[in-house]
């Protein structure tokens, strides 16, 4: 790309690990629900909103709740993983990503956030990382869910960005399709095997450059 207005970040699995955090809380919450939940069945809510994860958990378990109590629960699930994402440190910022963002900073390109997290600004606040963000758009902000591309289209809307010279940083397949249904460019931060719609894909931030980003 010749071009490059801005560059536009998930949060979990790209900037930091909070799959981890959540995992415990919604484990938790099956438990007390009355049925089990394994890390393998956690992988089928990578960036989905909390609404929608509470829905295949449920189904998961086999249980019905009104949208009454399933506000409830997703209210408590929220409680607990707030309480771990407080005591989040910066040494939890995944390997490459601070120094990414610098080298994007000084390079004046800007940075924004698009994750469907509502609690997106305080985990960039704890581990140090505010700063090097323009814009952060959460799960606060949108109401449409990846592959829906609204938390990156208004991410590029508060940049003053063309989404044609936008970049997205996804892990998650869903993320990819939005980013994709967006009009942007995308780097996918995992398995080829699984991310294979990007334009390119990357172990981790640490793996990326300007030179690289430029050659997209």
């Amino acid at each position: 790309m010749d071009r490059i207005d801005a560059c536009i970040f998930d949060l979990d699995g790209v900037i930091v690990d909070t799959a981890k955090y959540h995992y415990k809380a919604w484990k938790r919450l099956a438990n007390e629900l009355g049925f089990d939940f394994t890390e393998e069945q956690n992988e089928l809510l990578k960036g989905l909103s909390r609404t929608r994860s509470l829905e295949i958990i449920l189904e998961i378990g086999g249980v019905r709740l009104s949208a009454e109590e399933q506000a409830v629960q997703a209210a408590r699930k929220n409680e607990w993983y707030v309480d771990m994402i407080r005591h989040m440190q910066p040494d939890e910022v995944l390997p490459g990503a601070g120094a990414f963002l610098e080298s994007l900073r000084t390079a004046g390109i800007k940075t924004a956030l698009g994750s469907a997290s509502k609690n997106a600004g305080t985990i960039l606040e704890r581990v140090g990382l505010a700063p090097l963000f323009d814009v952060v758009v959460d799960g606060n902000a949108v109401t449409a869910s990846k592959p829906d591309p609204e938390v990156f289209l208004k991410g590029a809307s508060a940049l003053q960005a063309d989404p044609a010279y936008c970049v997205v940083f996804e892990d998650a397949v869903a993320g990819i399709q939005a980013a994709r249904a967006g009009g942007m460019k995308v780097v996918g931060i995992g398995a080829a095997d699984v991310l294979g719609a990007a334009d390119i894909i990357v172990s981790g931030l640490g793996d990326m450059s300007l030179q690289r980003l430029k050659e997209l």
